[in-house]
Order: C-alpha cells, then structure tokens, then sequence
C-alpha cells in the first residue's frame, strides 16, 4: 500500500467519528500498536526536539524501504507518532521525503492539538523526512 493509499484508510476510519474525544480515543489505541524502539535508542540523539512530550525515534532501511519505530512518555503523542509511521514506514525514501501528508489536515489533526503538540507533529514529520533523505542519499552513494 503506498501512502496516499494509507493516508485515505486514516481519513475514512477518522470519518466514522462524531466528536474529538472519540478520536482522541482512536489515536491513543492507535499509539498501542506502535512498534516500539529498542531501548538502546531511547537517547538523546535520536528525541525529537520541540516536542512537549519526549518522543524517540529511529529509522533503519530495510529492501530499499525506511523502517521507523518510535516511543513516547505521553499517550497521545505516542498515538500520532503511530499513525505517522503507519503512513510513512516501508515506504521508499523519494515517496516519503515527496509525501504532503494532506491526512493531517483531511482528519482535522492539527487544529484539535495544542500549539505545543501541533510543533511536535511539525518537528516529528520534519524529522522523518531527513531520515530518508539520509537513506535516499546514502543509496545514490552521495
């Protein structure tokens, strides 16, 4: 499934919703089944910086594909850094770093999170994306 694809499964399950507690509800179920790091890479060097919450994340290429896995002390973050990685990871590095995310808007994300989580999710997609273009540009032997 490539990630327009994905992006359209979220925003349907989004729609069955009424109100912003329900989905509130989903993203932190949704945090559940994130697939968690290793502890070895809960430091600093791989947290996400600007975020309220403390949000680790790590990226490996796996067939051509980048793989993220991630954790956060905080429920709802760790349910939007999931529903990020279930768009973004195994996906190829071009389609990820060319990806406009148009979900997070389409399901309303964004004006339902304060303005410190709403920087997050900006610096938790920003980050993301430099890991493919690290991967991207290790590929191409640059």
């Amino acid at each position: 499934m490539n990630i327009k694809e994905k992006e359209q499964e979220i925003i349907s399950e989004f729609e069955m919703f009424d109100d912003w507690m329900d989905k509130y509800n989903y993203i932190i179920e949704t945090g559940k089944s994130v697939p968690v790091i290793d502890s070895q890479y809960k430091q600093d060097q791989f947290l996400i910086k600007g975020c309220q919450s403390q949000v680790w994340l790590q990226a490996s290429m796996e067939d051509g594909r980048v793989v993220f896995k991630a954790d956060s002390d905080a429920l709802i973050t760790r349910g939007i850094v999931g529903l990020l990685i279930r768009v973004l990871s195994n996906q190829p590095p071009q389609d990820i770093v060319d990806a406009d995310l148009a979900f997070i808007d389409a399901i309303g994300l964004k004006e339902h999170l304060s303005p410190t989580r709403s920087n997050g999710l900006v610096n938790m997609i920003k980050q993301m994306k430099l890991y493919a273009l690290a991967f991207k540009a290790k590929q191409q032997g640059t």
